[in-house]
């Protein structure tokens, strides 16, 4: 065999490895399935109300950081005193500090913080639109009308941001892309576990009913 065959060869071995690792798992948690339903429509529901109230999940995502990022920092401080002897000490104990310090200046001042990340998200959003416009535009990949298509549109969400910061509407994008999150999320849930219960439907049919 020539090397590119068992290169090939490897890949399709790989694969299969995978589908039968994948299959495994989901046989092990077929009988979940009515959880996992349960589970993927509360976070759709969840996600419908906060891109219906995007402002007030904007707050609460900015309280549940500066909760976050306390704890965080906390363990970082002890993870420094236990292991003071190391030397990159100092480096965990500034990386406590600062998440502390973050963590109180979002819970005491939430809107100010959330704005300040709604303006990273812009210039992130414009970097990256411009990034994947000019890339794919200049290589011209396959499938690359996608991604320039994909980059204009961040483009434009980025600068709709931007000109709109200070805004209460700016203010509201966190809000609403964490109500989006969660539809995305739920509904895949929701499609794992009509995947597991199609799984369980087949398994019942084929197995063999006890002789009488």
């Amino acid at each position: 065999m020539s090397p590119d065959d068992v290169e090939v060869a490897r890949a399709v071995e790989e694969r299969q490895k995978f589908r039968r690792e994948l299959r495994h798992e989901l046989e092990a948690i077929r009988g979940r399935w009515g959880w996992l339903m349960a589970l993927g429509i509360a976070l759709v529901v969840f996600g419908v109300v906060a891109m219906s109230l995007p402002l007030a999940t904007t707050l609460v995502t900015a309280l549940a950081l500066g909760i976050t990022l306390i704890l965080g920092g906390g363990a970082q401080l002890v993870g420094a005193f236990w292991t003071r002897d190391w030397s990159g000490f100092f480096l965990v104990l500034l990386m406590g500090v600062l998440y502390a310090v973050l963590g109180v200046l979002f819970l005491n001042r939430p809107i100010e913080a959330m704005l300040a990340l709604t303006l990273l998200l812009a210039a992130m959003l414009l970097v990256g639109g411009a990034f994947k416009t000019i890339a794919s535009a200049w290589h011209q990949f396959p499938q690359w009308g996608w991604v320039f298509a994909g980059g204009l549109l961040e483009l434009a969400l980025g600068l709709m941001i931007w000109l709109e910061w200070p805004s209460p509407a700016s203010l509201a994008v966190i809000g609403l892309f964490v109500g989006i999150d969660m539809v995305f999320s739920g509904w895949t849930w929701i499609m794992l576990a009509l995947r597991l219960k199609h799984l369980g439907d087949r398994h019942r049919h084929a197995t063999p009913a006890p002789a009488a």
